[in-house]
């Protein structure tokens, strides 16, 4: 038998083929950024915290340091109020209290006030720096009181399979806002705007439940069909084709960015949002706004591209998609040490199957050592991740903050001083026409030629052990920086011990590159480094 979810998935792929996709836009930059060498910094981890400041305020005062790296792009914690008052805002509360009411025992959010918010992203923008917005839409949680209402038990591990009929529940899903008294919006959530709940407050019995009445549909089938059906991910899950819940967070949409100053989206969980929504969303606030550049990016989390590329198809080129695959390639290698084999480590990956989608990541707060998502990359393999993301030239990478600052959760001081100095790489060196030497299983390289203005880099990475007698000191890689190149000196840019001597290319553009066991190397034009 085929299911309704197969059938969907199965049209979709033929319209993919049928007719031609429109391009991706690119990342939104600034004027005067013309490089395109786009870079996004996710400025936070699950715990952060500061001293002496709030969240935002401390990202503020940091907008220069970042500007000074290269960075165009920063993507902050949920702005909105959680269910409780150091919530991350994935437990999401009301999207429209932004830190400016008393709600939940708190006016400010775990990570400042509105005010503070606004400012942030003023001086932000100042500095050429967008601002994207994590917009949690799928869910609520920290209801204002108990309804009583119908529902059906279902098997978590099959949606679609009823557990018993129908009973009568009492569940926390009326969300009534009296603290923000119906400013920016007079819409009061109850049961007949949600799909399901995780929690019968009668009995005191936790498990899934689907709302059942005369107006409620089921499950959305836009959804991944993982579980028979994975509409429902936790709390109160938000049924998207209500009319009075489609018109609020649309309205939402225009209007968060509009007050705050952002560019942009990332979205959460969206294998669990019914697709056709998420599509219209970004359409209205595109057309309310005027923004044909609208960026958004969406987190669809799964190591298997093949689950991603139907989202991928379906959302027209208006949508990018980190890439969890690649994450899971670095995550594997860490693990894997010499073991792995290099020339496949972009294999799966969304940046290989269609490079303009990809926004790249190594590692992120859902990754973190103690989470649910947890496979954090290793030290052993972090900054060569990084250096496959920053300097490579396809995709659009996102830089982690518990790697870059100083943090109670997985700060390595070696590891962030390498990543700013590969930062600083992508800005000055990481241009022009790319080559790949993806030879041997233990090492591998490329090359950016250049564009003329602005010089190119020669990039290896190695997990290999040293082995021999004596132990071999550095792997080589005969590599062509191209014919403009031809007769220069290079130099290596990353502090190694040894430090390597200079490579000499011949009159052809022939050099042969050097980089030490289990680490990396980029290689710069000497008189470029000189400049």
């Amino acid at each position: 038998m085929i299911f309704p979810d197969t059938l969907i998935r199965l049209w979709e792929s033929l319209t993919f083929w049928r007719y031609p996709q429109p391009a991706l836009p690119r990342m939104r930059l600034r004027p005067g950024r013309a490089d395109g060498n786009a870079l996004m910094v996710q400025f936070f981890t699950w715990e952060a915290t500061h001293p002496q400041m709030s969240w935002w305020r401390h990202f503020e005062t940091e907008v220069p340091n970042l500007a000074a790296m290269g960075v165009t792009q920063v993507w902050l914690p949920p702005p909105n109020k959680a269910m409780r008052k150091q919530g991350q805002g994935y437990d999401a509360y009301d999207l429209w209290d932004l830190g400016e009411f008393y709600q939940k025992g708190t006016i400010a959010t775990r990570w400042g006030t509105k005010e503070e918010l606004v400012k942030a992203i003023a001086v932000a923008n100042a500095h050429g720096i967008d601002v994207i917005i994590d917009a949690v839409l799928n869910h609520k949680l920290g209801a204002d009181r108990p309804e009583k209402f119908m529902a059906t038990p279902v098997d978590p591990n099959n949606r679609l399979k009823d557990l018993g009929p129908p009973k009568e529940i009492e569940g926390w899903t009326a969300f009534d806002f009296d603290g923000r008294a119906e400013k920016y919006s007079s819409f009061k959530w109850t049961y007949e705007h949600f799909t399901g709940l995780d929690w019968d407050h009668r009995t005191r019995t936790k498990g899934i439940y689907r709302i059942t009445s005369e107006k409620h549909k089921g499950w959305s089938k836009w959804v991944d069909a993982e579980n028979g059906n994975y509409d429902y991910l936790l709390g109160n899950d938000i049924d998207h084709r209500h009319p009075e819940v489609r018109k609020d967070l649309l309205a939402w949409g225009s209007w968060v960015l509009q007050t705050t100053g952002g560019a942009g989206f990332r979205f959460d969980a969206i294998k669990h949002m019914d697709r056709r929504f998420l599509l219209s969303f970004i359409k209205h606030v595109r057309a309310t706004l005027g923004r044909d550049d609208l960026f958004s990016v969406a987190e669809y989390w799964s190591s298997d591209v093949e689950n991603i590329k139907p989202y991928i198809r379906v959302f027209e080129g208006l949508v990018t998609f980190f890439d969890v695959p690649l994450h899971y390639n670095f995550h594997d290698a860490s693990k894997a040490g010499s073991r792995y084999d290099l020339r496949r480590i972009l294999d799966g990956s969304i940046l290989k199957f269609r490079p303009d989608d990809a926004v790249t990541f190594v590692d992120n707060h859902d990754t973190q050592i103690g989470q649910t998502l947890e496979s954090w990359v290793d030290s052993n393999f972090k900054l060569q991740s990084y250096a496959l993301i920053l300097l490579y030239g396809q995709g659009q990478p996102c830089v982690f903050y518990g790697d870059l600052y100083p943090n109670k959760e997985c700060y390595e001081q070696p590891i962030s001083d390498g990543l700013k100095r590969l930062m600083e790489a992508r800005k000055k060196f990481a241009y022009g026409e790319r080559s790949d030497y993806f030879h041997n299983a233990s090492c591998i390289g490329f090359v950016r030629k250049g564009d003329g203005a602005r010089p190119g880099c020669a990039v290896l990475v190695s997990n290999a052990e040293s082995k021999g007698s004596p132990p071999a000191t550095q792997h080589t890689i005969q590599m062509n920086v191209g014919s403009t190149n031809a007769n220069a000196s290079y130099v290596a840019y990353l502090p190694s011990s040894p430090s390597p001597a200079a490579v000499h290319v011949d009159a052809h553009g022939w050099g042969a590159f050097t980089c030490p066991p289990k680490g990396l190397q980029v290689w710069v034009k000497e008189d470029a480094l000189d400049r």
